[in-house]
């Protein structure tokens, strides 16, 4: 996970988008407020909808490598996600910033277990409703996992290049910003799905790859169109956090460290 860049949404998209919001504000109860945003988003959101081509192309732009999931930025990004779910938060439902692409398989364990902080205890309440429960606002607080929308999830954990390449919380054990970190690589499984950790396994190796066809290629004298071709095929490629972590990280390893030390342009890439 990374810290999305902000790209604001075309004006006229944002527009609809607002006047697709009032008509769930036009309900007073908040539990008919919850049905008409279920409603009205399954009745936008499809593919004829332009308002929506508009939302998934700045979504797509947005993504990870060639449209993967922001969470786990390996499957392919096939849902727009509400990062606060709208049978919770209907006020959210056609809200830019709220959200991203996600695939499936992050998506639906997500919406079972959304948790804010209290604000009184500092304690996380689940707020996710489950069946034959009342429709009824849920406690308001901070959501407890980390929004790649507008938090940079690598200052909760980092991603563990020389050994496991898992994600760890690197707060002390007693904070609340390692909780989070916790409870967000646990909810999105970030650890326990091994063709995740095989997966970034081989984009560490496939960076490394680049790194070193980019330092033959500028020692024989490769043009810049060449250098660049090669330096944006790198920035497109999947799991970036694996990218972000090795530059972070390089002076811990080695092997990256005299890379870097050779061609230290990459660090700004």
């Amino acid at each position: 996970m990374i810290h999305l860049k902000n790209i604001p949404l075309p004006a006229q998209a944002q527009e609809k988008l607002n006047e697709y919001q009032k008509e769930v504000e036009k309900e007073l109860d908040y539990a008919k407020q919850v049905s008409a945003a279920k409603r009205l988003f399954t009745l936008r959101n499809t593919h004829k909808n332009k308002t929506f081509q508009t939302v998934r192309a700045t979504l797509d732009k947005m993504c990870s490598g060639a449209r993967r999931c922001c969470y786990c930025e390996d499957s392919c990004a096939d849902e727009v996600e509400h990062i606060r779910p709208k049978d919770i938060y209907p006020e959210l439902v056609f809200a830019w910033q709220n959200y991203l692409y996600a695939c499936g398989t992050c998506n639906v364990p997500k919406g079972k277990k959304i948790a804010v902080i209290e604000s009184k205890t500092g304690h996380f309440v689940n707020v996710a409703r489950r069946k034959n429960d009342p429709i009824v606002p849920p406690l308001q607080g901070i959501s407890v996992l980390i929004d790649p929308r507008s938090e940079n999830p690598l200052d909760y954990m980092a991603l563990d290049l020389l050994d496991t390449f898992m994600f760890v919380p690197t707060a002390d054990n007693d904070t609340q910003a390692y909780r989070r970190a916790n409870y967000t690589i646990k909810v999105l499984r970030l650890n326990s799905r091994e063709v995740l950790i095989k997966a970034r396994r081989n984009a560490f190796d496939s960076y490394k790859a680049r790194l070193y066809e980019y330092q033959k290629k500028q020692t024989n004298g490769a043009t810049c169109q060449a250098l660049k071709y090669l330096t944006k095929s790198l920035q497109e490629m999947h799991h970036p956090t694996v990218w972000i972590e090795m530059k972070r990280q390089h002076r811990f390893h080695n092997e990256l460290n005299k890379l870097f030390q050779e061609i230290p342009e990459a660090l700004e890439w």
